[in-house]
């Protein structure tokens, strides 16, 4: 666990290996989340995209189309850590 100071203006400044830890880069936000126990929770945000920007993605010109079916097993696998 890693103890921050609270300043005079009540800011905190995180340490290079936390943001390292979060994959955060100087210059980009974080999203802070307060829990109603108290505590609070930090990340990168979210990364916004769509299904329509994700699908057309997949498409090349005069190359093979994969079905939902090749998708779904590409996808399996490597969360399965066989890719």
């Amino acid at each position: 666990m890693t103890t921050l100071t609270v300043t005079a203006k009540g800011q905190i400044t995180l340490k290079q290996e936390l943001l390292r830890h979060m994959n955060i880069a100087p210059g980009q936000k974080v999203q802070v989340d307060a829990l109603p126990d108290g505590r609070i929770t930090i990340g990168a945000p979210a990364k916004k995209g769509s299904i329509k920007a994700f699908s057309g993605s997949l498409y090349r010109k005069n190359g093979p189309r994969l079905t939902i079916e090749q998708i779904k097993k590409i996808t399996e696998d490597a969360w399965a850590g066989k890719r």
